[in-house]
């Protein structure tokens, strides 16, 4: 059985000193985290210019980000199963070249069905890249970094939202969303002679020794996580989607790009906190992230129409989200090993895409100030299960420290 602990104790690749972290290769897989977020939300940042010169409607546009975040959440399981005697540099060398090739077509393409089907690929390499970092950042890490190496592997996420999605769309608007992709191209194949370079190749499974990706459903812990998953991504969601709206309704769309730098700021430094306390703080920093997250909403639901208190609740929802995914993913991957990863994977994705969906039902029937008090109602939950997970899902000593 791949036990959590087994995972930890698995031997390091070749070429890995096990006293200290391998900084490139981390470094290497951040950026794979990277591409995967910028190439699912870049769309979003041109969607006028990309909508007018594909022929379609800006809704139409949208449903870019949808399909990807769909096809990560539906293929998760199956490609893990799929690829489980694979090489694991092949597998992720395979998954980049998907970004690359999907951004290519995306760039030149005038077909929106053709775009489409390639934002469907990406999906799919995007559940590979994101079952493969945190199983890789382990086997890479000595056992007391191991939660700081996830940190690292992660900090590509909130970069991407921080930093990337700004900067791609104000390149598009300055040299246009074609070249734009076209960009996002060039830094995908120089991922992929950054990965041959630097980051160890590791054996798949072997065919006698796979367990099923369900049976971790079984273990301790890994249902606790997996609802603590799928309650804060909704929540976090059904906000952020609608973010511009929500401050239309304020008064404050025309602060809206900096008021979304200050969220993404503030989740920076929240990556770097997780990533020097995880190892030993991973239940405490859950706990103040859900907190932290729920004051945010409070304050929103309270005073929004207080420019003040909106940037102080956009910080402060900052410091809670920044270090999410870190935290899940090295909580699940404790609770289920490797196959935890891939139902972390699936829950994501979906509840991501459900985000969506639910926002859009309450702005349609409820208006955009509902959205605070719903993400109340999700995170209260979410606190009462990790502080009452103690035993397996949120310990407070974690197995990598004991």
């Amino acid at each position: 059985m791949t036990t959590s602990q087994e995972t930890l104790t698995a031997p390091s690749p070749k070429g890995v000193d096990d006293r200290k972290l391998p900084m490139s290769p981390l470094l290497a897989l951040a950026t794979a985290a990277f591409m995967g977020i910028l190439t699912e939300a870049l769309p979003a940042g041109v969607l006028p210019e990309m909508a007018r010169d594909l022929s379609v409607s800006e809704s139409a546009t949208g449903q870019m980000l949808t399909i990807y975040a769909i096809a990560t959440g539906l293929s998760a399981i199956p490609v893990s199963v799929a690829t489980a005697g694979w090489r694991r540099r092949k597998l992720l060398l395979v998954s980049v070249l998907a970004f690359a090739v999907a951004n290519l077509v995306t760039a030149v393409s005038s077909n929106y069905a053709l775009t489409m089907v390639f934002r469907l690929v990406a999906g799919v390499a995007a559940a590979v890249v994101w079952a493969e970092l945190v199983g890789y950042a382990r086997r890479l890490a000595p056992p007391h970094l191991v939660g700081r190496a996830i940190a690292i592997t992660m900090a590509g996420i909130p970069l991407a939202l921080a930093l990337g999605i700004p900067v791609g769309t104000f390149l598009g608007k300055l040299l246009g969303w074609r070249l734009t992709f076209g960009l996002v191209t060039a830094v995908s194949v120089a991922l992929i002679f950054w990965i041959l370079a630097s980051v160890p190749d590791a054996p798949g499974q072997e065919a006698g020794k796979r367990e099923p990706i369900l049976k971790a459903l079984r273990l301790p812990g890994v249902v606790a996580v997996l609802f603590v998953v799928a309650a804060y991504v909704l929540a976090h969601n059904v906000l952020y989607t609608y973010i511009a709206t929500f401050l239309d309704e304020y008064e404050l769309g025309g602060q809206r790009d900096i008021i979304l730098l200050v969220f993404g700021l503030a989740s920076m430094v929240s990556i770097f906190i997780t990533g020097a306390l995880v190892d030993r703080k991973l239940r405490s920093l859950t706990i103040g992230s859900t907190a932290l997250f729920i004051v945010a909403a409070g304050l929103l639901w309270a005073m929004a129409d207080n420019a003040v208190v909106v940037y102080a609740a956009m910080i402060l929802w900052g410091l809670g989200w920044g270090g999410v995914a870190t935290l899940l993913q090295t909580a699940v991957t404790d609770a289920g090993g490797d196959r935890g990863q891939a139902l972390l994977v699936t829950t994501w994705n979906s509840f991501m895409a459900g985000g969506g969906a639910v926002g859009g039902i309450l702005l349609d029937r409820l208006g955009p100030t509902s959205f605070p008090w719903s993400v109340l109602a999700l995170l209260a939950p979410v606190l009462l299960v990790v502080v009452g997970a103690r035993a397996h899902a949120f310990p407070a000593k974690r197995p990598a420290t004991g």
